[in-house]
């Protein structure tokens, strides 16, 4: 491993550790990082989805209690109606992990063939557009939001579920969209934030495993750099996850979103004009 192979993979870990939590996109962003330094836009895509892996390890090590709670009830799963919050947050899990893969499998086959077939600027101007449509949806979710609601019920689950796939596109913050869909079904932000997080667990698995089956192994990166870039991101991903809690109502993810989308627009289309 060379010193710039090395420097690329903690640079790639701190922003998948930290943006991933943010509704700005850590896979619009690690593409974005990776397509700058000369990594092709499609392997960018399937890089930046298989990178989840490190903030995956830690969620689960952040909620490793209600994550053992929830298992435990999984077989007595039954449609949400009026049962106890055990019940309801293995359901919600189970149920919105289901959606995710229905929409967001097309999407990803989608994703990785449009982004093929584009050039670096344009594809970092999409993922510009992309950024500034999450911070619209928080935006949204921020006006309506009446708040109190702390336990999912099954249209939750789906709408949830359904609004995370579409996280599997370059831009679309995976945190964003589900948080801002609690917030909108009138969730209280440390609630919403927090079934955020718990739902990042299998899709983030599941949209590795997706990516090493169609890319037929580590797409685009050697194994030691893989590595060092997932456990930078897992240690930087839990150490975000603590201040965010601490800190959910107080921070203007809106305003992230809207420059980071802006800056990808523009700097996005000055690189076009050069290719």
């Amino acid at each position: 491993m060379t010193t710039t192979e090395l420097l690329i993979a903690i640079l790639a870990g701190i922003v998948q550790g930290v943006v991933e939590w943010l509704p700005v996109s850590s896979q619009g962003n690690l593409a974005l990082v990776f397509t700058l330094v000369g990594t092709d836009p499609a392997a960018a895509v399937q890089l930046a989805l298989f990178l989840q892996l490190g903030t995956t390890l830690s969620a689960a090590t952040y909620y490793r209690g209600e994550l053992a709670t929830a298992i435990r009830t999984v077989p007595g799963w039954r449609p949400a109606t009026a049962y106890d919050a055990d019940h309801a947050l293995a359901s919600y899990i189970v149920v919105a992990s289901l959606f995710t893969g229905l929409v967001g499998i097309p999407l990803y086959v989608f994703a990785v063939d449009l982004a093929s077939q584009l050039t670096g600027g344009v594809f970092i101007a999409a993922i510009g557009v992309l950024l500034m449509m999450t911070g619209l949806l928080h935006r949204l979710s921020s006006a309506v939001s009446l708040g109190g609601r702390e336990t999912p019920s099954l249209v939750d689950s789906i709408l949830v579920g359904s609004a995370q796939g579409f996280a599997i596109l370059p831009g679309i913050s995976r945190s964003g969209v589900t948080a801002s869909t609690l917030l909108v079904r009138s969730y209280d932000p440390p609630a919403a934030f927090r079934l955020s997080f718990l739902l990042s667990i299998p899709a983030s698995v599941g949209a590795a495993v997706l990516t090493l089956v169609s890319a037929g192994g580590l797409p685009g990166i050697a194994p030691v750099p893989a590595a060092v870039a997932l456990g930078v991101s897992a240690v930087v991903g839990y150490l975000t996850i603590d201040a965010l809690v601490r800190v959910v109502e107080r921070v203007p993810f809106a305003t992230v979103c809207f420059a980071l989308g802006a800056l990808a627009i523009v700097g996005g289309g000055g690189i076009a004009l050069v290719v």
